[in-house]
């Protein structure tokens, strides 16, 4: 493995306060939170964490997102079924394997491809979320470039097949995505040809911490707002190479 599979830490949240300004509705029989342009040139998709679609905090995380030029789209990839805070996450997984989680990613992913037609198609993976976007960066997939937080249930094989520019926010403190899990997925990186990543570590930080951290705690409220700054930093870069490569404009 690349990352454990979510344990108990990922049941664990603070709810962070704000009304959002999206709006949620059917998008490819989707239950989708949609925010920002009207324009589909450049598009974030959000796959949570086993908090799903409806959770305050990513809300607010997309909102942010959207007022720095993008259309957001967070899909419930979790079949209206999030985990209850400090719920039963052994029983909860079974009901949300690869088998039945992928479909309703690859689905979504496809037809934001296909119909709306983004420029630019990047995701942003936290927790449960992440491993279907380090799925979605081989070169027959449709994601642009990927973000992942405190990633949980990607496999080293996963890690090997990537093909598309990724960039990971980790926690110093991580039972699922440990040290020595961080250093065997930086080992696989180094030996991709060309593939552009950048990881950063957070100290004094836990699993979590960019979306659903204490925020109370100044070190893990700059590091959740850095993390997704350099998310949104790393996204613009890719698409400014991208248009200058004529693959599509930003």
């Amino acid at each position: 493995m690349a990352s454990n599979p979510p344990g108990q830490c990922c049941t664990e949240a603070n709810f962070h306060e704000g009304k959002p300004i999206g709006t949620f509705k059917e998008l490819f029989g989707i239950d989708t939170y949609t925010v920002g342009e009207e324009s589909n040139d450049k598009i974030i998709v959000i796959l949570t964490d086993v908090y799903g679609n409806h959770f305050n905090n990513v809300l607010l995380i997309a909102d942010t997102i959207a007022k720095n030029g993008y259309k957001v789209l967070i899909p419930d990839i979790l079949k209206g079924d999030p985990v209850k805070p400090n719920g039963d996450l052994q029983a909860w997984k079974k009901n949300h394997t690869l088998e039945i989680t992928e479909p309703i990613v690859n689905g979504f992913l496809d037809k934001v491809k296909s119909e709306l037609k983004p420029n630019f198609l990047g995701a942003i993976g936290y927790c449960f979320g992440a491993k279907y976007v380090i799925r979605n960066l081989t070169q027959s997939r449709p994601l642009d470039a990927g973000a992942i937080a405190h990633p949980s249930f990607v496999t080293i094989d996963e890690v090997k097949a990537i093909k598309k520019p990724l960039i990971i926010s980790a926690a110093e403190t991580d039972p699922i995505f440990t040290t020595d899990l961080r250093r065997q997925t930086e080992d696989e990186l180094a030996k991709l040809d060309g593939v552009r990543y950048e990881l950063t570590l957070f100290s004094n930080t836990s699993h979590g911490f960019a979306v659903k951290g204490d925020i109370s705690d100044p070190l893990v409220k700059y590091a959740k707002e850095k993390a997704l700054n350099d998310q949104l930093y790393f996204f613009w870069s890719v698409g400014l190479i991208n248009s200058r490569q004529g693959k599509g404009a930003l």
